[in-house]
């Protein structure tokens, strides 16, 4: 997911360089706006994770 956010970050550095700031703009907050939802993924794991526990065999 990660992947994307470095995806969107890079065309958003090449559409602002090339002058198109609107696609620039739009692939900065696409980018923010899946940044955030792997850090609400990531939190929640860790919570369950630690919720659950570690279990003996």
């Amino acid at each position: 997911m990660l992947g994307w956010v470095v995806t969107f970050l890079v065309i958003a550095l090449i559409a602002g360089l090339l002058g198109f700031g609107g696609i620039a703009g739009a692939s900065i907050e696409i980018a923010k706006i899946i940044f955030f939802i792997a850090i609400v993924l990531f939190l929640v794991a860790a919570v369950v994770g630690l919720a659950r526990g570690r279990t003996r065999i």
